[in-house]
């Protein structure tokens, strides 16, 4: 009698542990954004030269900024989705003497940033 309650305690731990990951399926978890959210008719409206008063306005300032170099501003976005797959979009902007001179990362280069906006 004492095996048939130990095997039944077994059968009942490994159905309940197996369980686990049925449920895991049905529960319901919230979308998890972090970072700036940008798109890419934001980055359109970017100019060479353009001042970094004028960048945060148009973007808004970086969530994280970098204390060591204010020359460079690193806009990261990271979303974890309830469903699908995880993604990450940057922009890298490098200032010289305060003024926009270069973008990289995620986004398209602008038709027009090499052309400065009129003083």
């Amino acid at each position: 009698m004492k095996q048939i309650a130990n095997t039944l305690a077994a059968v009942a731990v490994v159905a309940g542990l197996s369980g686990c990951s049925v449920l895991n399926d049905w529960v319901y978890r919230i979308d998890i954004p972090q970072g700036n959210y940008l798109e890419q008719r934001d980055v359109d409206k970017l100019r060479v030269d353009m001042t970094q008063e004028q960048v945060a306005f148009v973007l808004g300032r970086p969530v994280a900024e970098n204390s060591f170099d204010s020359d460079r501003w690193v806009y990261v976005y990271d979303m974890n989705p309830n469903e699908g797959e995880p993604f990450r979009k940057e922009l890298v902007l490098d200032f010289n003497d305060e003024k926009l001179a270069s973008l990289s990362g995620d986004f398209d280069k602008p038709e027009n940033f090499d052309t400065p906006l009129e003083p």
